[in-house]
């Protein structure tokens, strides 16, 4: 919701001062559709040169995310504690055994099942199960500083992978000012061609080549460039999960003992998510 009041004040604010101080809406908005087409068809023709079918969808998903903010809330955050603690209580009372068939199978398992936004999480589910596998079939005798890289690996990979649509627009917003120029110069271009024309004529021209450039800054750092840096917002806010789940295990093998492991699970969540200590300590206890 904030990304479209910011766009809708963005515009107000350029083109309601822009008229505000006695200038002509007219000659510019004549000229913004043709500019339009030229900076906007060159900015699409630039995605789809550099890059492929899934990485332009993965793009969409991106602007997708920046309308819609972090993914997760205090309650998921809640959720993946005890979710994972479960998990790890079972391991330590009841043995792998007991513990494999939740990690095999989570959309089967009982515990998984208690909290369904989570389970429709694969990333989150994967991290999960295929970290506890590797426990499950070790016995418990992997080595916890090994386990801990494997997590810290997936996380990275992951956070790459999410990362390519911030990329993509960032990469667009470097590019939008030189395609105004591009069009400005056509416009330029197209005015040479009709040197022989009036003054008033040729100033109309000149003022329509002039509205590429200003049409290629405004995208790029009025609604590209703000799109990408709040994108990746999104992106590291969202990852904050996954480092609550490594802490919760981590702490778990080394046997720490259970307020240690909430405040590992805790320490890494933003304040404005972050649960109370009391909140997950009674949750935990079921009260």
């Amino acid at each position: 919701m904030f990304p479209l009041i910011g766009l809708i004040v963005l515009l107000v604010m350029v083109f309601g001062g822009f008229a505000l101080t006695g200038g002509a809406l007219g000659p510019v908005m004549h000229a913004l559709p043709h500019e339009m087409l030229i900076i906007g068809g060159a900015a699409v023709g630039a995605l789809i040169i550099g890059n492929s079918m899934k990485e332009l969808k993965a793009l969409g998903g991106g602007v997708v995310k920046v309308i819609k903010g972090p993914k997760y809330r205090k309650q998921d955050y809640l959720d993946t504690i005890f979710l994972v603690s479960k998990l790890m209580k079972m391991l330590r009372t009841e043995g792998p055994i007991a513990l494999e068939p939740h990690v095999e199978d989570p959309q089967s398992s009982a515990i998984f099942a208690e909290y369904p936004r989570l389970l429709a999480d694969k990333t989150l589910v994967n991290l999960i199960a295929d970290t506890l596998r590797l426990v499950v079939v070790s016995s418990g005798t992997l080595d916890v500083h090994a386990v801990e890289e494997v997590m810290d690996n997936t996380i990275k990979t992951h956070h790459h992978e999410v990362q390519g649509p911030q990329a993509t627009l960032q990469s667009l917003s470097d590019a939008l000012p030189a395609l105004g120029i591009v069009a400005a110069v056509l416009g330029v271009v197209k005015t040479m061609g009709s040197i022989d024309k009036p003054p008033s004529i040729l100033g109309g021209m000149i003022g329509s080549a002039l509205v590429g450039t200003f049409l290629g800054v405004l995208l790029a750092y009025g609604i590209v460039g703000p799109l990408a840096t709040r994108l990746q917002q999104v992106i590291d806010a969202d990852a904050a999960i996954y480092h609550t789940v490594k802490q919760i295990i981590i702490a778990s093998l080394h046997g720490h003992p259970q307020p240690l492991v909430i405040e590992a699970a805790r320490s890494g969540i933003a304040h404005s998510n972050q649960p109370a200590f009391g909140e997950v300590f009674d949750g935990l206890r079921g009260r």
